[in-house]
């Protein structure tokens, strides 16, 4: 099993952040290794999303069924991932976003396991730096999207 946590303050609203995870289908123009995306199917707070990721030699494509809980007004909202069918024996997701002081509290934990041992030793030696990455690209997406804040991006709490 691989599992990721990571909390960051940055300078843009949470709604403003829910609305860049929750548009599955732009992942592939800046998400790093996503190379496909396709929602199969949007209803109400529910999608059903697949995505193909390429790094190095390896690229599996897996579908999810998430949840979107956009809360109300500038309150906190979230976004919930879980694993429908692909590489994965698991695969959990969460995004929370909540108001502060300085902008939003992005928490963003990850948890999966590749049903592969070779795919599963070959992300884990580079797991961390992945996602870290990953999680900087929406932040970065955020800035194209809606302007450079007049703080710069935090690099934690």
């Amino acid at each position: 099993m691989t599992k990721y946590a990571e909390q960051k303050i940055v300078p843009f609203s949470p709604q403003q952040l829910y609305a860049l995870v929750a548009d599955v289908g732009k992942y592939p123009k800046f998400l790093p290794w996503c190379v496909g995306a396709r929602v199969r199917s949007h209803v109400n707070n529910l999608m059903v999303a697949d995505l193909t990721i390429g790094f190095g030699p390896f690229r599996e494509s897996f579908t999810s069924r998430v949840t979107l809980l956009p809360g109300s007004g500038e309150g906190p909202c979230a976004i919930r991932v879980e694993y429908e069918n692909g590489p994965f024996k698991y695969l959990v997701n969460r995004w929370d976003f909540a108001p502060h002081e300085r902008g939003c509290l992005v928490d963003f934990f990850v948890d999966f396991e590749f049903r592969s041992i070779i795919l599963q030793k070959a992300i884990g030696a580079v797991f961390t730096e992945a996602v870290h990455r990953m999680v900087n690209a929406f932040l970065k997406r955020a800035e194209t999207v809606y302007g450079k804040p007049a703080q710069p991006l935090s690099e934690g709490t």
